[in-house]
């Protein structure tokens, strides 16, 4: 009996080691990437990534290659690979559905990550795009407060393109009625590719006999194929032209002169902000508990979500230490091509 009673707390003991094991290998925390087109993903994903080890857990990922078909099957991977808490960036937000269902149906939690996915049962973490939208206006604005307007705006299947045109119509609308300001041509831009905002501003160029004021395009990737059309016809550094995300070659456009401003969104905190609340919600925190989440229902459908939004920065050449300073890019990168005593930030 003796001999039975030990092996019983030998046995007992030995699932109490395996089990706080268990435990101490943590959690897995799936993210799925809509692509890698832009320099700014790597970004993210390195901050992502050192919050969610840092915390013991595990990351896996996968990249869905601007395919929101993949997407699906990506997602479906990374839940089949254990993944307790999904973080995912949409190709598009409509298409992503049925895969977040199934987690949701799974127990699996998702944070919706920078772009919306309009689901109750999805976490909303973002940069203020609309903000983000009215910090670009006011840039161009000031820059060229009267004239004929282009507005290349970003995927029609991402929320965040109407966002944005929301919060720049809003810094507009008064110039636009009065006549100041004239919308000589509007184009949303398939997945956000700078090959296809360069055509679009070429259409618009051609239909204006290059008679464009100003530019209010969405990020730089799209402010970059702006600025190739524009190249193209002597125009480059004449015309304003707004971006975001503080891309290096927006941010050297900036300093040359050829790109107005970028909404830096340091694109480290929000990874970072992901994670953590990935982290959380892996563990077993409700939505509404985590951590500065608050309740917010300004998506398209109304649906009444939790979420995060961070503070966006416009950078100009007024500011442009701003982004040297805070580790974000060398004073090389940014200064490249310029000429002596031109910017202060590459003095």
């Amino acid at each position: 009996m003796k001999r039975f009673a030990t092996a019983m707390l030998a046995g007992v003991a030995m699932s109490l080691t395996l089990s706080a094991a268990a435990h101490a290998e943590g959690k897995t925390i799936g993210v799925s990437w809509s692509n890698f087109q832009e320099e700014r993903w790597k970004t993210d994903e390195a901050a992502m990534k050192a919050a969610i080890e840092a915390a013991g857990n595990t990351y896996i990922s996968a990249d869905a290659q601007s395919s929101a078909a993949k997407q699906l099957t990506d997602v479906e991977a990374l839940i089949s690979q254990g993944a307790n808490a999904l973080i995912i960036l949409a190709q598009d937000s409509s298409a992503i559905g049925p895969a977040v269902e199934n987690a949701v149906a799974e127990g699996i939690p998702v944070v919706g990550y920078d772009r919306l996915i309009e689901n109750a049962d999805a976490f909303y973490l973002t940069f203020d795009n609309k903000e983000v939208g009215r910090m670009q206006a006011r840039a161009v604005f000031e820059a060229q407060p009267e004239g004929n307007y282009a507005f290349i705006k970003g995927s029609s299947a991402d929320p965040n393109a109407d966002f944005l045109f929301s919060g720049q119509m809003e810094v507009l609308k008064e110039a636009i009625d009065s006549g100041a300001i004239k919308n000589v041509g509007e184009a949303y831009t398939d997945g956000w590719l700078p090959a296809n905002a360069q055509r679009n501003m070429e259409q618009i160029l051609t239909q204006n006999n290059n008679d464009v004021d100003a530019v209010v395009a969405s990020n730089d990737g799209t402010a970059g194929g702006v600025v190739a059309a524009l190249e193209a016809q002597g125009l480059a550094g004449t015309v304003p032209v707004s971006g975001q995300d503080g891309d290096h070659a927006a941010l050297n456009r900036i300093a040359l002169g050829t790109q107005t401003v970028s909404v830096w969104k340091d694109s480290r905190e929000l990874g970072k902000a992901a994670a953590e609340i990935a982290n959380q919600l892996a563990e077993g925190t409700a939505m509404d508990a985590v951590d500065g989440a608050s309740k917010w229902a300004d998506g398209p459908n109304g649906v009444e979500m939790n979420a995060i939004f961070l503070t966006p920065n416009p950078i100009t050449r007024d500011n442009l230490n701003e982004v040297i300073e805070a580790g974000w890019v060398t004073k090389e990168v940014v200064c490249q091509g310029v000429a002596a005593g031109t910017v202060a930030a590459c003095d």
